[in-house]
């Protein structure tokens, strides 16, 4: 069992940075493959970006290529989103999510969902 809790949503103007963290409760984070995903009004969930479980190995969506950076942190059980030039088109819940044999670009594979944090760019 793991439970997931994201922070640093925020309003930032276009062009500005956040960083988001995904706190997860357990001794056996290392074993999870996690991701970042996000949902707009009206949009189905769309993968941002996921990070392996062993060799830390980041695949991220061609929409955020180059202005986001995913990484984790096993001591800490955490892993973090750096968003850098972000555009209003970025605006939506982001959720992290975790599961427990490698990671996956599609929702519907994850086990484990935080609640998400907010994250609004304003033009």
């Amino acid at each position: 069992q793991v439970q997931l809790e994201e922070s640093g949503g925020g309003l930032v103007q276009a062009g500005g940075s956040l960083r988001l963290s995904c706190a997860a409760s357990g001794r056996t984070f290392s074993r999870y493959g996690m991701g970042w995903f996000r949902q707009a009004p009206g949009k189905e969930r769309e993968f941002v970006a996921r990070i392996s479980r062993v060799t830390g190995t980041t695949y991220y969506a061609d929409s955020v290529k180059g202005r986001f950076t995913m990484s984790r942190d096993n001591a800490k059980n955490t892993v973090y989103l750096q968003m850098d030039s972000l555009k209003p088109e970025d605006t939506a819940v982001y959720y992290c999510a975790a599961k427990s044999d490698g990671s996956s670009s599609y929702p519907e594979d994850y086990n484990y969902w935080g609640q998400g944090t907010q994250v609004t760019v304003s033009s």
